[in-house]
């Protein structure tokens, strides 16, 4: 299956995301739009999925691995999703914001 791609540039920066990382790394730093449902709650979180009003959802995980998986399942699920090439270390790199939870955003 071919998976849809977005790149950082082509993303806003504060842009709703789907976040799939694990609790500590959200904790860590994420982007300031994101929505945080890590890659195992997925199947039983979908009513949370952000509405993107008719706009693909750009997905992201920490380098685009399970970021892949979501956005393959849930395009067989029937959503309009793409992977964020490169994950939050690319949006880290591109000097995009980061919101976090302690005084010192990073990326898990």
């Amino acid at each position: 299956m071919n998976i849809p791609q977005v790149s950082v540039s082509d993303v806003a920066d504060h842009a709703v995301l789907l976040d799939v990382r694990e609790q500590d790394e959200w904790d860590a730093g994420h982007a300031p739009g994101a929505v945080h449902i890590p890659l195992g709650d997925l199947p039983s979180r979908l009513h949370e999925l952000p509405d993107t009003d008719a706009a693909t959802l750009a997905i992201t995980c920490r380098g685009g691995g399970r970021s892949s998986r979501a956005v393959a399942w849930l395009s067989q699920q029937g959503f309009d999703v793409a992977n964020l090439d490169g994950g939050m270390k690319a949006w880290h790199a591109a000097g995009k914001p980061l919101a976090a939870d302690s005084a010192n955003p990073s990326v898990k």
